[in-house]
């Protein structure tokens, strides 16, 4: 496993496409580099809303890159096109909804449609994976509420130690 290696995973039919500018991927990038100070290296993939694409990049950024930490972006909506959290399911060994629930409980404080998203999260070996939604607002929103959670359970698994800038929020 490569040391501090990320892999962010825009979840887009259009994206894929290159018919709509990917603004979630670039979302997560800044603020990866803007909450966390050790040296990262980010690999950034957009992938169709099929659930085949999305678990064999998963499993790409896993197994073969070896990253420690896979953040999606996109298909945690209602519609039938929205499959990253069947996909994640389907590449996990094991979940940990705590990540879902709190991201949604945040959301919902601000947007309460935010009830719809299937924010989800699971670990593939030494990797956990997060699937957040597509708008970068909501990004940050949900970052924010498990960046702590996030940084721990890496180390938990036998990653990379994080550091966090102090801007973030430490439990006492």
């Amino acid at each position: 496993m490569v040391e501090n290696l990320i892999g962010v995973l825009t979840v887009s039919d259009r994206a894929s496409r290159g018919e709509y500018e990917d603004r979630g991927g670039p979302a997560i990038i800044r603020y990866l580099e803007k909450n966390i100070v050790s040296p990262l290296r980010i690999l950034q993939r957009i992938v169709s809303d099929d659930e085949g694409a999305i678990c064999d990049e998963l499993k790409r950024l896993v197994d073969q890159d070896g990253c420690c930490l896979v953040i999606t972006t996109g298909g945690t909506g209602p519609t039938v096109r929205d499959q990253t959290p069947e996909a994640t399911n389907l590449v996990c060994q094991k979940m940990l909804p705590g990540f879902g629930e709190e991201m949604r409980r945040v959301s919902v404080e601000e947007v309460p449609t935010a009830v719809l998203s299937r924010q989800n999260a699971g670990l593939r070996g030494r990797c956990l994976i997060l699937n957040l939604p597509g708008n970068p607002r909501a990004i940050r929103q949900c970052l924010d509420a498990v960046l702590v959670a996030t940084k721990h359970c890496i180390e938990l698994i036998g990653g990379p130690k994080l550091q966090l800038t102090e801007l973030v929020k430490l439990p006492h």
